[in-house]
């Protein structure tokens, strides 16, 4: 009886430690299918990021340059800022825990990507 005890003991442990599986050290392929990788780069070409802001456009210049836009997008943004007193009775310049300052002009920011 003892070592059929003995015996079920050991075999319990036996199908634990089996029951694991380890990774150690193993080197598997790693499979990007997502991934969409252009291999037809070219060398010669540069790309380029410029953001024009508040009604200022200079896009011409670089197109006259020899660049073409690939990708345009615009946002607003605020162009100029303005501190108003919280209260009527604020005075500004002594208490400046009650100036407010909130924006001014609100205009457009633009984003071009250029490719040359």
């Amino acid at each position: 009886m003892n070592r059929i005890n003995q015996f079920s003991k050991i075999f319990i442990v036996l199908i634990f430690l089996t029951s694991c599986k380890t990774t150690l050290n193993e080197d598997k392929p790693i499979n990007n299918s997502d991934v969409n990788i252009n291999e037809n780069t070219n060398s010669d070409s540069k790309r380029m990021e410029i953001k024009f802001s508040c009604g200022e456009n200079r896009i011409s210049e670089y197109l006259n340059d020899g660049w073409t836009i690939i990708k345009e997008d615009s946002q607003e943004k605020i162009c100029t800022w303005k501190s108003v007193p919280a209260t009527k009775d604020c005075d500004m310049e002594k208490d400046k825990g009650c100036k407010i300052t909130k924006p001014d002009k609100i205009g457009e920011e633009k984003i071009y990507l250029l490719e040359k």
